[in-house]
């Protein structure tokens, strides 16, 4: 069936009904209606430069397909914990072995282990959990420095954008674990802490395990954010540190029963 075209909205010439072009959804008016190609034409047609993958509404479908892909592949995932450590530590190093020590006992606690899937002190703690029998789990991020996923992650997956590797983080775990870290690890640590305290996530405990490394942030937390006002007493209580990896397993284990409770 025809149908009758829109003098207004084909031929007006009044400001309050410019003349304008459909594109899908997409409105187009005034001299942005001058297209000489459309959009199935420019999908079918192999021709031409590339520059279109990399513009704005086809970096939306890749962030679209990194979430679908996320959510499909850890939809089952059985209760987890996510840990994060600097990707620069040695295998010979203490923190190498602390990460293997906590991926096991978490495996023996009956959680999965979530980590970046990297190398250092995340390769440590997959280890620990794939050596104990548990689920190893590794979501990498593409760097220009970084070699992909670990040997010893089971179930894995490279984002391209942070934001939706950090969704996965936190959707589908039970709580955060931080070993000794650089930037990415503070990065997640501060993350997590303002996901909890603003109430975004709840039943989230945060454990920092390695006081040594840890003690001087926690102190200055205390000393300087807490008694200035820039944060308050249950703010702080949100940060557990502890040497004791027991200790460590045994907060994660007190917050999943709490959250159980609650559903």
């Amino acid at each position: 069936m025809s149908v009758p075209p829109n003098p207004t909205a084909q031929g007006s010439s009044d400001d309050e009904h410019p003349s304008e072009r459909l594109r899908g959804p997409v409105v187009l008016r005034r001299e942005r209606r001058q297209e000489l190609t459309t959009t199935d034409q420019r999908l079918l047609d192999s021709r031409g430069p590339s520059d279109w993958v990399h513009t704005d509404p086809w970096r939306v479908l890749r962030i679209q397909a990194e979430f679908v892909e996320g959510f499909g592949m850890l939809a089952e995932l059985p209760r987890a914990v996510t840990v994060f450590g600097s990707a620069r530590t040695g295998r010979d190093h203490p923190e190498y072995q602390l990460g293997r020590q906590l991926g096991s006992a978490l495996a023996k606690a009956g959680f999965a282990v979530v980590t970046g899937g990297g190398p250092g002190t995340m390769e440590a703690v997959n280890r620990g959990c794939s050596d104990a029998g548990g689920l190893s789990v590794g979501l990498g991020i593409e760097l220009p420095f970084e070699q992909g996923l670990n040997p010893w992650v089971d179930l894995g997956i490279n984002f391209r954008y942070f934001f939706a590797r950090k969704t996965m983080f936190v959707k589908y775990s039970q709580a955060f674990v931080c070993l000794p870290g650089g930037f990415g690890t503070l990065d997640e640590l501060f993350e997590a802490l303002t996901l909890v305290q603003t109430k975004k996530v709840t039943k989230f405990p945060v454990v920092l395990l390695g006081s040594e490394y840890w003690g001087g942030l926690y102190d200055w937390l205390k000393s300087t954010v807490l008694d200035s006002g820039k944060i308050g007493d249950k703010d702080l209580a949100l940060v557990h540190v502890t040497d004791d990896i027991d200790d460590a397993v045994e907060v994660v284990n007190e917050a999943y029963r709490a959250w159980e409770a609650a559903h």
